[in-house]
């Protein structure tokens, strides 16, 4: 007896030891994680521009690599989008219905200023100028606006609820196969759902609370986010996928939400923000600043008497146009968001190669 009490106190002592080292082990291995983390995040071109470039570059070759082996093996895959994107290509340089800029807000503009809706096509919608005869003032309401442009805002709802499906499929994905996925958005993802307890600051807890709307409520809960302006909406995709909700499910609900809802509150907004009366209003608020109001005034004023003169010419009028510091100021801050997307790509592919490193590190400590 005594020695089977001895040999149960001695099974026990084990297990806690082995517990409390596998303990110590998670504990190790998340610290490291942090560690590994913080490390990469510091390899910015502003802090580390030659290690940065260097592993840039590196990750670049690595990637093309990599690339040319996948589209090699998918080379009928690969024949038939550069087929379509060909027919694509020739289909926007052909004459015809093509537009650049916001849709929404020149239409309003230009209903406002020429009374009516009925603009001659062509060169519709490229090119927005008052038809020959003049409407009757007064005869532009909102609804005339919205049912002018819902075909073009609907494809723009349709296109932003595309856009949500590659988290959805990532999740999913990683879900199916087991394999940890090298996304940190997904990984933060899990962590989050571990260690709900912890959740301290605003944004934590508002992602747990779109996770939890769109695990219990489902198909509305997935319609309700996608519904409203919602930059969370991105985990509402990678939520689906981790809980493999049928893809109709989400896209439906994600289509809906964003086409038709969506898509109605962002357009009255737009429309009402550009209606006459309130641009005219807030060009007057504007002068009303002290100092530097009537300065800044000036432009804003010249820019919407160009517009309301360029909808009053044809096209081959041959009209001077001129340019104000506005939009000189508008294409510069264009250029500067352009140059802060490309150092974003750099310091992002300098920090995936900085992760190859880590990891391979990792590997081979594990195998000694």
């Amino acid at each position: 007896m005594a020695e089977n009490g001895t040999d149960c106190e001695q099974r026990r002592f084990g297990l806690a030891k082995e517990q409390h080292n596998g303990r110590f082990q998670d504990s190790l291995l998340s610290e490291r994680k942090k560690r590994d983390i913080e490390e990469r995040q510091s390899i910015v071109l502003w802090r580390k521009p030659l290690i940065t470039l260097q592993y840039f570059f590196l990750e670049t070759l690595i990637n093309l690599k990599d690339w040319s082996i996948k589209l090699w093996h998918r080379r009928r895959m690969v024949v038939f989008f550069l087929l379509l994107l060909v027919i694509l290509s020739v289909a926007y340089y052909i004459e015809g219905a093509h537009q650049q800029g916001p849709h929404i807000a020149s239409v309003t503009l230009a209903a406002y200023e020429c009374n009516s809706v009925n603009f001659p096509e062509p060169p519709y919608p490229d090119e927005i100028i008052c038809p020959d005869e003049e409407g009757t003032e007064g005869a532009i309401s909102l609804w005339t606006i919205i049912s002018k442009v819902r075909l073009e805002a609907c494809m723009w709802g349709a296109g932003t609820a595309i856009g949500e499906l590659p988290p959805y499929f990532m999740a999913r994905a990683a879900r199916l196969s087991g394999v940890e996925t090298d996304d940190e958005e997904y990984a933060e993802f899990e962590e989050m759902l571990e260690h709900p307890q912890t959740a301290q600051d605003f944004a934590t807890r508002a992602k747990l609370a779109v996770q939890n709307l769109v695990q219990k409520v489902g198909f509305l809960g997935i319609l309700a986010c996608a519904s409203i302006p919602n930059p969370l909406f991105d985990l509402a995709g990678i939520t689906c996928g981790h809980f493999l909700v049928p893809f109709w499910t989400f896209f439906g609900a994600t289509l809906i939400g964003k086409a038709i809802i969506k898509m109605h509150i962002q357009k009255l907004f737009v429309i009402i923000t550009f209606s006459k009366h309130i641009v005219e209003q807030m060009v007057s608020l504007i002068g009303i600043v002290p100092s530097i109001g009537p300065s800044l005034q000036k432009p804003f004023q010249e820019y919407l008497e160009a517009q309301r003169k360029k909808l009053h010419h044809k096209v081959d009028s041959g009209l001077p146009q001129s340019e104000n510091w506005l939009s000189w100021a508008f294409e510069k801050l264009v250029i500067i968001m352009v140059f802060y997307f490309i150092l974003s790509i750099i310091n992002s592919m300098a920090q995936s190669y900085a992760k190859r490193l880590q990891q391979s590190k990792l590997s081979v400590e594990k195998t000694k």
